[in-house]
């Protein structure tokens, strides 16, 4: 199964199974990005939100215009922050951004329970490896990854350039088939070359 990708300069499509990898500079602005990614093409999405709280997707979906009917959202850090939550149907938490095994569980029952053209967004690796072990969050995102070829599902995943060394950065991309690369001045360049 094909998915659109209405990103600029990167392939009109992209095959179910592939997992791209949004690089970006610690202050860039991934929103457009992201919000084009969810709204192009899907039945269903997960947005795995290590950085913002499920309040601040929900906002970010809404002004971008993107459908919220199709959403569920897992939030990492309002339990970390003290905020008392209540999973709902459409919005998930786990206890913080290092609880990998939670995340990994909640990403599987997303894509066990959903059918159709099914989207993963998670912003941000950087947040899961301040918080974590880096070759834990590695080895979290490979079988995300492993669970997206499963599934026939397609998801972007965020790593913020300037916050980690040139060598992580490095192992981090060499786990993706297709790369996003966003520069300061909001410039996009993408390699799909093994896609």
């Amino acid at each position: 199964m094909d998915y659109q990708l209405a990103i600029e300069n990167t392939p009109e499509t992209i095959p179910g199974g592939t997992g791209v990898l949004l690089l970006h500079p610690s202050t860039g602005e991934t929103d457009r990005i992201d919000t084009d990614f969810l709204k192009a093409d899907t039945d269903h999405f997960l947005v795995i939100s290590t950085r913002t709280t499920a309040r601040e997707v929900k906002q970010k979906l809404d002004h971008y215009d993107v459908d919220e009917s199709k959403a569920e959202i897992l939030d990492t850090l309002s339990i970390e922050r003290g905020y008392s939550r209540r999973s709902t149907e459409n919005v998930h938490y786990v206890s913080s951004p290092d609880d990998l095994e939670g995340i990994l569980e909640i990403t599987r029952e997303f894509l066990e329970k959903t059918d159709g053209k099914r989207r993963i967004s998670l912003d941000s690796i950087t947040e899961m490896a301040y918080y974590a072990d880096e070759s834990q969050v590695r080895d979290v995102i490979r079988q995300i990854l492993g669970l997206l070829r499963e599934h026939d599902a397609v998801g972007l995943f965020h790593l913020s350039k300037g916050v980690h060394d040139e060598e992580h950065v490095e192992k981090f991309m060499g786990l993706f088939d297709a790369i996003i690369d966003l520069d300061r001045d909001g410039e996009v360049n993408s390699d799909f070359e093994k896609v």
